[in-house]
């Protein structure tokens, strides 16, 4: 099944083409894994495999029948998206009524429709309500595949009518080529994209942005200064994630981006305090984090480290963002001045 733009997942794509042989596709999936890995990329070349009209080999895509074409320009009348709108931390009832609808409708070309919620963390009661009766009773031909972060987040009425595949993050390898193939050329660049990206071809591609250095420089240059400016801090990392726009997903990927950068930072400060060399440091940011390391002692910066872990996982369940940058420096102003009190 040679889906050439689908990095990794090489149990997925087995399991979908040993479905199909056997005759036993489902009706509804629920694709679960990190943010960037591939879980929408995926969808859209299997909902591109069904409605494909000059299919060359089972659930293989042509790429370049009527069909194909449409769906990898969006404009396919078989195939139904549904995402959060800007601005809103919730699936509106109204649109997914909408979606319902449409989904309900019958196939304009062919016999298959394919439906893809793309947010189904951001379902509220309403919404998933309004959902189950499409979900408990598929139309005839369809397949609905719902997209989130994890299991833990959907109502147990929504994940016990859904076939649950769960995606890795993406190995090194596979990571390395997404980034080369974006014009990441650079080795040390790559290799730290790599490094930081954690498998999400999304986070490392987003790393790789030369506005994010900047801000990633002046954060941890505050951050790791002996009195760290509270109010200039927080306003310099809401700035960041405020400069996404109104979409949230964009701004809590900005958020958790740079609490990557800080756990890098951070652990490059402990190897530092426990005498272990640091590759891929200048001379000034080594000299920066071994002063840091030295004046706050390891047992604050493994607090730190804990605490921006926290931090992203409370990004992850869509707390208020201001509140989880103001959570995050207010320990390293006490780490860096035991006395001081954040203004």
């Amino acid at each position: 099944m040679p889906w050439d733009r689908v990095r990794g997942h090489e149990d997925v794509k087995a399991r979908f083409l040993s479905a199909h042989e056997r005759g036993r596709l489902g009706q509804a999936y629920l694709f679960a894994g990190p943010d960037g890995i591939g879980k929408r990329l995926v969808a859209l070349e299997l909902a591109k495999s069904l409605l494909c009209e000059r299919s060359p080999a089972p659930l293989t895509p042509c790429g370049k029948c009527p069909g194909c074409v449409q769906v990898e320009a969006g404009t396919h009348p078989d195939l139904f998206r549904l995402t959060t709108p800007e601005g809103k931390h919730e699936l509106p009832v109204e649109q997914m009524r909408e979606f319902c609808a449409r989904m309900s409708l019958k196939a304009s070309r062919g016999t298959r429709k394919v439906g893809i919620v793309e947010d189904a963390d951001d379902f509220n009661e309403e919404s998933a309500n309004s959902f189950l009766k499409t979900l408990e009773e598929p139309p005839a031909g369809a397949m609905l595949i719902l997209l989130a972060s994890s299991t833990d987040r959907q109502l147990p009425t929504i994940l016990s009518r859904c076939q649950v595949v769960r995606f890795s993050p993406l190995s090194p390898d596979d990571l390395r080529a997404v980034l080369v193939a974006n014009g990441i050329i650079d080795p040390t660049q790559r290799e730290r994209l790599v490094r930081l990206g954690q498998g999400s071809a999304g986070a490392a591609l987003a790393l790789a942005d030369a506005d994010i250095d900047s801000v990633r420089n002046s954060l941890l240059e505050g951050l790791t200064s002996p009195r760290p400016n509270f109010a200039n801090l927080a306003e310099l990392w809401s700035k960041f994630v405020e400069e996404a726009g109104k979409d949230t997903a964009a701004q809590r990927q900005r958020a958790s981006l740079l609490l990557r950068f800080l756990i890098e930072a951070l652990d490059s400060a402990l190897r530092l305090s426990l005498g272990a060399g640091v590759k891929g440091l200048d001379a000034k940011e080594t000299d920066r984090l071994a002063a840091f390391a030295e004046r706050v002692g390891t047992e604050a910066i493994l607090d730190l480290i804990d605490r921006c872990l926290e931090a992203d996982l409370h990004v992850e369940r869509r707390a208020q963002i201001i509140l989880v940058i103001e959570s995050v420096i207010a320990p390293f102003i006490r780490a860096s001045h035991p006395a001081a009190t954040p203004r």
